[in-house]
């Protein structure tokens, strides 16, 4: 699978500025010199936890890329994290998903935090010293954010909270969580019941369980937090008391759905350049595999998805960024990305044949890695209904829209070099 860097196809050209193309080889370089050599370890080791690629991508301000520079971000907008994961994800997607799980949080943080809130928490993610989570799925609810049942209770000027989260994304790096948790009685609304807080990881009470690697994204860490009667102060609530469903969707929407979708654009990327490289590269016939006909047809279906989701991955963002409404285009471009993504690694394993089951062999990382982009931030069936209710005009929050004014001051300039 080639790993040096490569120039922007130009149907990306409408959606990326000289600044955005400066960041693309920035990724790229970075990608082949420090992820390609590490990426062999990391498969090799699911039950490490790959602390020393986060280091290095912190001390590039990665962490922050969507974060104003007022605040020590580089305030490129997200477009700009889309490129850096796509092309980060492309190496190594469980790279990509370090980058991406500390971006959630941030959004959260940018979008509810207050002023002080933000000069307290994001300067440090911005010069490295510090990776978020985001802790809302719950062993019994999953990603049902209704069911929470981790509770917060006020006690004078501070919150306990008591229970646990699970699949939280870089559960071992980060050293604060942004906690979604119950803050009201049995019967309110799920819509004013629920509460965020920053809760820092060295909290007495605070305790994450022993890394057990996932199928894919090995040196990715998506563990449990247990919370027993954690305390915080007052001034660790991020929003309103009751807005905590706001935040988690939000983040979620406008975060963790692209960065989905970049995420599932690099593995695309990465399968069809391994199987073109190998149908290329093996004789058959007084030829080569790739000039068979009938594997044509195959590699051409493949083309044709991953041509298609480039461009829904790219303009959902461009959206995002020029504060239009755009919610229903953050949710396809998690949705189909995933799904083509998913059908063109599946034709790769079958037009390898029985190479493709051979131990160490790149396209089963692939296969594997290409399967933890389906349950978060909402499964395909999730990702339907929100759909439907697009079609029907029945979206009635579009966070896109409500956010883009108050998140008009942190966009980036599109004539910055």
């Amino acid at each position: 699978m080639p790993a040096t860097p490569t120039t922007p196809p130009p149907a990306l050209r409408p959606y990326l500025t000289a600044r955005h193309e400066l960041l693309w080889d920035e990724a790229d370089v970075f990608a082949e010199e420090h992820i390609a050599p590490r990426a062999a370890r990391m498969e090799a080791a699911p039950g490490r936890v790959e602390r020393k690629v986060a280091d290095l991508m912190a001390a590039r301000g990665w962490f922050a890329v969507t974060v104003p520079a007022a605040f020590g971000g580089l305030g490129a907008g997200h477009v700009a994290k889309t490129v850096l994961v796509h092309r980060i994800a492309r190496v190594s997607a469980a790279a990509a998903a370090i980058l991406q799980a500390t971006l959630i949080p941030v959004g959260g943080l940018l979008h509810f935090a207050t002023y002080e809130q933000k000069g307290r928490w994001l300067p440090r993610v911005a010069d490295g010293s510090l990776l978020l989570s985001i802790a809302v799925t719950e062993p019994r609810a999953g990603g049902h954010i209704g069911g929470i049942e981790t509770t917060a209770e006020r006690a004078r000027n501070q919150w306990v909270i008591t229970g646990s989260k699970v699949h939280i994304g870089n559960s071992h790096l980060a050293g604060a969580h942004l906690v979604v948790a119950r803050t009201a009685e049995a019967g309110v609304s799920t819509s004013q019941a629920l509460t965020a807080f920053m809760v820092e990881s060295d909290r007495p009470g605070l305790s994450v369980s022993d890394h057990r690697p996932g199928l894919g994204l090995h040196g990715f860490s998506a563990g449990r937090l247990d919370l027993d009667h954690v305390r915080v102060p007052e001034d660790n609530v991020v929003g309103e008391i009751g807005q905590g469903l706001s935040v988690a969707q939000s983040s979620s929407i406008l975060y963790g759905r692209p960065n989905l979708a970049a995420l599932s654009l690099g593995i695309h990327e990465a399968v069809v350049a391994t199987t073109t490289s190998r149908l290329k590269a093996r004789a058959r016939y007084r030829g080569a595999l790739s000039d068979l006909p009938v594997l044509r047809d195959r590699i051409g279906d493949m083309e044709a998805r991953l041509r298609a989701g480039r461009i829904l991955a790219y303009q959902s963002v461009h959206l995002l960024d020029q504060g239009l409404p755009c919610d229903a285009d953050l949710i396809n471009a998690k949705y189909l990305g995933h799904q083509w993504a998913m059908q063109s690694t599946q034709d790769a394993m079958e037009l390898h044949g029985a190479h493709a089951l051979d131990r160490g062999y790149v396209l089963q990382r692939l296969w594997r890695d290409i399967q933890h982009t389906y349950p978060p931030a909402g499964t395909g069936e999730v990702q339907r209904i929100r759909l439907a209710d697009a079609a029907f005009n029945e979206d009635h929050i579009q966070w896109s829209e409500r956010l883009a004014a108050e998140a008009s001051w942190a966009r980036p300039d599109p004539t910055a070099a």
